[in-house]
């Protein structure tokens, strides 16, 4: 196993893995190593993927991260914003978000932090967080893994998680949640949509993992997450981030 493969190579590389049933829809990331796995993935073993350069254009080949389809990438399509919800009503969409807060069913919170009456923090507000977690897959990315993140429960429900999709019934139809990639982990979701692990990156102690979410999560016997092969890492290194711009989300 190679020895210099950082924590950040390695969770752009989950995060790829996310794409490797999709198909021919919008990848929608957010975060510099959410961006560069779908990069990754368009490059790799996901080419269907249809990537937008954060504007409106639709990339063919992924300029370096910084840069823009119109100053170093190959346009292929074009979509205004005001086509984007037309996409996510389709479908044929997978968004990779962040979070505040994700309780131990998937739920997420990025509107507020506290009482709804009288919150202690005011965040982004829900976004897009509704309509993406009921018209397509959503994944979502942890830069710091934390009890502060994973909570026992959300104070404000941004992103539906699995026990209001399925009390929801068919209205929620859609409702698939995917993986969580954390700079500790990989998580995804039991038959009954319980969060789970499914990896613990390499040099990560698994009861970092457990002491650092706020509800209880099996940790014994999880496998390691893939290190991030020769090609990826020259990818990912030389041709998507060559300013390293991975460890500013994940530090080396």
């Amino acid at each position: 196993m190679a020895t210099n493969v950082t924590i950040a190579e390695i969770c752009i590389a989950a995060c790829s893995d996310a794409y490797r049933e999709s198909g021919e829809l919008l990848a929608h990331a957010v975060g510099t190593i959410p961006t560069l796995g779908a990069r990754l993935a368009k490059l790799t073993h996901s080419p269907d993927i249809i990537l937008s350069d954060g504007e409106a254009f639709m990339m063919s080949e992924p300029p370096p991260l910084g840069k823009s389809a119109a100053s170093g990438g190959v346009i292929e399509g074009w979509a205004p914003f005001r086509r984007i919800f037309d996409i996510v009503a389709t479908g044929r969409r997978q968004s990779m978000m962040g979070a505040s807060q994700i309780d131990r069913f998937g739920n997420q919170n990025i509107s507020l932090i506290g009482d709804w009456d009288k919150p202690k923090r005011q965040l982004i507000g829900v976004r897009g967080a509704p309509g993406n977690t009921a018209n397509h897959r959503v994944d979502y990315w942890v830069s710091r893994h934390s009890t502060r993140l994973f909570v026992e429960s959300v104070d404000m429900v941004s992103g539906v998680g699995n026990d209001r999709a399925r009390a929801a019934g068919s209205a929620l139809r859609f409702h698939h949640l995917g993986v969580i990639v954390t700079n500790l982990a990989v998580l995804g979701y039991d038959e009954v949509g319980l969060v789970v692990v499914l990896s613990i990156h390499p040099g990560v102690d698994p009861q970092a993992v457990a002491q650092n979410t706020g509800f209880a999560l099996e940790v014994n016997g999880a496998p390691l997450t893939r290190i991030p092969t020769a090609e990826e890492l020259h990818l990912i290194r030389e041709v998507l981030d060559p300013r390293g711009a991975r460890t500013s989300e994940v530090p080396a």
